[in-house]
């Protein structure tokens, strides 16, 4: 794998391509399954369903589903397995090593096979997915106001949909103690949310920063669960943001 630093945006954010040199590595099995699962159902609620993959690379992900309650009216995908290995933090780097990630969506969002062969409605579970795996992928990190673009040129994650990015973000809507899980093993797996962006909230972060960006999202009382068709928060109306 190689990283290369190919620009630095005018925000300061290093602008970085991937390109993997690793061949496919079966995964071994996950560790903490059922550790991260407890942890789900203690804060979340009853977890109704797992996502298994069949085949893995590098690491084992799967995708544990939590439906929406009274207490949280959303629905939670939530995955188990990147925390298996460690990413490659750089010297200094804020947080753990070791993350899962979750991304909350409308209640009624469709989960079903048959809806899944729908890739509007399987999108954010691929999302997951390859995020988890990019940090074994290309041996690099995921952390706080990192920002994701799909493909470059950056593309729309499925048909009618106007998210083409993401952005890493705490799980501001979930239970404070959902953020972080310590093992037993000394091991500290932290929780992300994904939230997806439209590409003028991209170039706005990558141009500013992410706090930035937040402060729109504030204004607007976005969080992070993803609305299709939400405001687009950098785009311009009559020439006023």
């Amino acid at each position: 794998m190689s990283m290369d630093i190919d620009d630095v945006s005018p925000g300061g954010s290093p602008i970085l391509v991937h390109s993997r040199e690793k061949d496919f590595t079966p995964a071994q099995g996950e560790s903490h399954i059922e550790a991260i699962s407890a942890h789900i159902e203690r804060h979340l609620g009853p977890i109704s369903g797992v996502l298994h993959e069949i085949i893995s690379d590098l690491v084992h992900i799967d995708v544990h589903v939590v439906p929406a309650s009274e207490p949280f009216p959303y629905l939670r995908l939530v995955t188990s397995g990147m925390s298996d290995l460690p990413m490659t933090l750089p010297e200094g780097a804020p947080g753990s090593a070791y993350m899962e990630l979750m991304v909350t969506l409308p209640a009624d969002w469709p989960i079903s096979g048959d809806a899944f062969e729908d890739e509007r409605n399987y999108w954010p579970v691929r999302l997951l997915k390859t995020l988890a795996r990019l940090p074994h992928e290309y041996d690099t990190w995921l952390g706080f106001g990192h920002t994701i673009p799909n493909g470059h040129p950056a593309e729309p994650y499925a048909p009618g949909v106007g998210f083409d990015g993401a952005i890493v973000l705490p799980p501001v809507t979930a239970p404070e103690g959902f953020g972080t899980l310590q093992l037993d093993d000394a091991r500290t797996i932290e929780f992300m949310s994904i939230v997806a962006l439209y590409p003028e909230e991209m170039d706005l972060k990558l141009k500013k920063d992410a706090e930035a960006l937040l402060d729109r999202f504030d204004a607007k009382k976005i969080q992070d669960v993803i609305v299709p068709g939400r405001v687009n928060v950098a785009r311009k109306r009559f020439g006023f943001f």
